[in-house]
């Protein structure tokens, strides 16, 4: 995990984020690109039943307040990485320890999230937090469909510490040996390792146990837990089971059943990103 992006987006979840991505980075010497991606606005939008264009003076004020939010993000990506003595160089070349970068573009919608993404080992962003509009589901959602690429979602409180004391939530499901390549490297590196199995939640395919073989012979000393969520939803259950072990990081791979279903059913994925406070590492 030499390369980390770290979208930006001005919330109260800032801070946990980059705390989360240079906590990464100090293990494995990253590089971390802060990205702030400008929306553009579009010329043209819905009126009544027509289309109108929209005022001049609509669009050069959302420009100055795009350009306003720009600059805080900047200026606080920059004093977070001074104040913890991590250098901006740009990241050509590896080096012994974290450095960090800067990008801004504007783009319509996420694609720059999308694009930009796919050449990085890793993306931090942060969980969704109920009646706040920063982070957006939407960011998150480019970084885990449009890259291919693993994410990291920080909790709202900054971590202490992260990939120690690792549970990862198995299903049998395919999404989740695909989350467990791409998270050798801090599997690796951790203290304690355990594949939790909630009974009510698992689909067709290899048991914890299963998987728990898998990595010992990738010689990680892994551990399996089965479980039965009983009166708790299987979200539940495995928010509970790990915070029973004090873990430092769940890794699960994202809706086994489509995003349409959990948002009109409920979900593993969908409690766990409304619900989680440690950080989660996800792919899809």
């Amino acid at each position: 995990m030499k390369t980390i992006l770290v979208p930006l987006e001005e919330s109260d979840v800032l801070p946990s984020i980059l705390e989360a991505a240079l906590i990464v980075a100090k293990r494995f010497d990253s590089y971390i690109e802060g990205l702030y991606e400008q929306p553009g606005l579009t010329e043209v939008v819905v009126a009544g039943e027509g289309l109108g264009v929209t005022p001049p003076d609509l669009v050069e004020t959302f420009q100055q307040q795009e350009k306003e939010r720009a600059v805080r993000a900047h200026e606080l990506f920059e004093a977070f990485m001074k104040e913890k003595g991590v250098p901006l160089n740009g990241g050509g070349t590896p080096q012994d320890h974290p450095t960090a970068g800067w990008v801004e573009e504007e783009v319509p919608g996420r694609d720059l999230v999308g694009n930009r993404g796919r050449l990085f080992d890793l993306i931090v962003v942060g969980r969704p937090v109920r009646n706040s509009a920063t982070p957006t589901m939407s960011l998150l959602e480019a970084a885990l469909f449009e890259t291919g690429r693993p994410i990291l979602i920080a909790p709202p409180k900054p971590p202490a510490g992260l990939g120690k004391n690792v549970v990862v939530s198995w299903n049998g499901s395919y999404e989740t040996p695909r989350c467990i390549s791409f998270a050798m490297p801090l599997l690796r590196e951790a203290d304690k390792v355990t594949v939790l199995q909630v009974e009510e939640g698992m689909v067709p395919g290899p048991t914890a146990k299963d998987a728990t073989i898998h990595l010992r012979r990738n010689g990680i000393n892994a551990e399996s837990l089965n479980v039965e969520a009983g009166r708790r939803t299987a979200g539940e259950a495995v928010l509970e089971e790990a915070e029973k072990l004090n873990a430092d990081l769940l890794i699960k791979g994202a809706y086994t059943r489509s995003r349409i279903r959990q948002m009109i059913f409920g979900g593993i994925t969908s409690y766990i990103l409304d619900a989680a406070e440690m950080p989660v590492l996800m792919c899809h």
